[in-house]
């Protein structure tokens, strides 16, 4: 997964952005079938903030996500 362009490892990333600082996401707009989504993001640590998702799926499993500020 990359987070505003760079590389992260994802289970650290998740942990650290997602899971011990209560993220949650908001979805405003979806587009090419859901794998891109503009979304009002927020957690503990950044508080809230419109974030652009996009996901590259392969044989219907996500194998990369891209998330940026939007």
């Amino acid at each position: 997964m990359t987070d505003d362009g760079t590389e992260r490892d994802l289970d650290a990333w998740t942990d650290r952005e997602i899971f011990t600082t209560r993220g949650h996401i908001d979805v405003i707009e979806e587009s090419e079938g859901g794998h891109v989504l503009v979304a009002d993001y927020r957690n503990d640590t950044w508080g809230t903030m419109r974030t652009e998702w996009r996901f590259i799926v392969e044989n219907g499993k996500i194998t990369h996500f891209d998330t940026a500020q939007a």
